[in-house]
């Protein structure tokens, strides 16, 4: 749909917020050897390191990873046939050595990070790695901290993902920082080398392209039901409605949508008469149309207290799967999922906050009316809608591979 994505496709990468960062008014060139280090490495197999910052060692050569960290990440890499200067590219999020006042070596901070980001982006684009492994929180942070506009956490949160980064057009691989695996358990390090094995593994994996769904925007519920009708499929469907909860009084549904496929889907605002809202009831109580959802808990409540309709054949909810298959917090969200199964990063940024209610209670009403009252609102409601649908879909085809249940009935 033209327009939906216009300020995501249109702003910089480096400077979404459209400020301007530099080295001037960072400030760290003036106190070290090497100033705006280069990146360093043959680059042989396309794997891009993104470390935190330059050390004293560093600095004092002018290259990356020379320190006793450096020397974990050379023998570790060895150990799993990557040799770190030959085969890879060498880069930190942070290109001159921040120091303390007692002129130690210290974290770089976000804005430091932020000011650097420029140099690292322009190094992805000169060089298109296959793979970049970030190592370490300050690495998450410049290649994330600008794009993700939820809560991002930290390395703990976004290890072990391989991610297919739409954007960049690379996996993205966040692992540890030598340096804390240094410092931490033998479990620690397990994790880490494990993580490490993932990186070569998807060296020669072809990148995962995303492929636009298709979405039909209908005016009655006719054609899908005439699909569902000629076709024995699944859904994979999803509510927009003006709260979280559907119990007080004015509270409704205001649109719906079904993948009926991994790429089709079907996407309406509700109908007002009951007479208008009776196929998607009958879809509902279908007992031979599986459904699928995202916390399904909330489409059946919206369901049956709104539409007068239980939710029959539920077989898959993907925020369900999703802690099944990895019970960290923070990961079994759609948009998290969105991002590192598919490398979507941002579809909901315009839409989201007239979702949001302006206090926490359950029962409060968002903004999504004045949403649908603006000029396109409602067709932007819509194709947000089909997109969660869409996604919803196709994370449960890769949970259903993964955790192999052989009850699923399709």
């Amino acid at each position: 749909m033209e327009g939906f994505f216009t300020r995501k496709e249109t702003e910089s990468k480096s400077r979404p917020d459209g400020k301007t960062y530099s080295c001037a008014s960072c400030g760290l060139y003036r106190d070290c050897e090497n100033p705006r280090m280069k990146p360093f490495g043959n680059f042989a197999k396309g794997i891009l390191n993104i470390g935190e910052a330059p050390g004293e060692t560093e600095d004092t050569r002018g290259k990356q990873w020379q320190g006793k960290t450096g020397r974990l990440l050379q023998k570790t890499y060895r150990r799993l046939g990557i040799d770190l200067f030959e085969d890879c590219l060498n880069i930190n999020a942070v290109n001159c050595r921040p120091v303390d006042s007692k002129g130690n070596n210290r974290t770089p901070t976000n804005y430091e990070i932020d000011c650097c980001r420029r140099m690292v982006i322009k190094c992805i684009e000169q060089y298109k790695p296959k793979v970049i492994v970030l190592l370490g929180g300050s690495a998450l942070y410049t290649i994330l901290g600008h794009r993700w506009k939820k809560n991002l956490g930290g390395v703990t949160k976004w290890r072990g993902w391989c991610i297919p980064d739409q954007d960049f057009q690379t996996w993205i691989c966040p692992v540890f920082h030598p340096s804390y695996v240094e410092r931490g358990e033998q479990e620690v390090e397990t994790v880490w080398v494990q993580d490490l094995k993932q990186v070569i593994e998807i060296i020669n994996k072809p990148f995962l392209k995303f492929i636009e769904p298709e979405i039909r925007i209908i005016d009655d519920l006719t054609p899908l039901t005439e699909y569902l009708n000629n076709n024995e499929l699944p859904i994979a469907f999803d509510y927009e409605t003006t709260g979280l909860k559907p119990y007080a009084r004015g509270h409704r549904i205001v649109c719906s949508s079904a993948a009926v496929n991994s790429d089709l889907c079907f996407a309406f605002m509700m109908p007002k008469s009951k007479q208008g809202r009776q196929p998607w009831i009958n879809i509902l109580a279908n007992p031979y149309i599986a459904k699928m959802a995202q916390n399904m808990k909330f489409e059946e409540a919206w369901s049956v207290v709104r539409l007068g309709q239980s939710v029959l054949n539920w077989v898959w909810d993907t925020m369900q799967a999703s802690h099944i298959l990895d019970n960290r917090p923070l990961v079994t969200g759609l948009k998290f999922q969105a991002y590192v199964q598919f490398g979507i990063i941002d579809y909901d940024s315009e839409i989201s906050p007239y979702l949001q209610a302006p206090d926490n209670g359950g029962n409060t009403f968002n903004r999504i009316m004045e949403l649908v009252e603006q000029p396109g609102g409602e067709e932007k409601l819509l194709t947000y809608c089909a997109w969660d649908s869409v996604l919803e879909y196709r994370l449960a085809l890769i949970q259903q591979e993964l955790i192999n249940n052989d009850d699923i009935p399709f």
